[in-house]
């Protein structure tokens, strides 16, 4: 697995991670500290807003899990991917498309 894959799939895991603290060591690791998540229709700028719309999402979907649906394009330092949201019993709650700008 390449690290840019293993990003990815390490945020999907976290984002959805039940365990708080848990999450937000993920997001401190995975995240540039002035990043910015926009997922309509909510936007969060830092890592303590990125924690905190992920508090909101589990909120309204608790014991779901993100999951890489597609592969993932990467070009000049922009990444995009497909995603599923799975419940509990395995089917698909969401699925979407997100691009990420990477840094070094």
């Amino acid at each position: 697995m390449s690290d840019i894959q293993r990003l990815i799939d390490d945020h999907l895991a976290a984002y959805a991670d039940p365990d708080r603290q848990r999450r937000s060591a993920a997001v401190q690791r995975l995240w540039a500290e002035d990043a910015e998540l926009v997922d309509p229709p909510l936007a969060a700028r830092g890592l303590a807003q990125i924690v905190a719309q992920a508090d909101q999402l589990l909120a309204h979907f608790p014991g779901h899990r993100f999951q890489r649906s597609s592969g993932i394009d990467l070009h000049h330092g922009v990444a995009r991917y497909g995603w599923r949201l799975y419940a509990p019993d395995g089917t698909v709650a969401l699925e979407g498309i997100d691009i990420a700008q990477l840094d070094a």
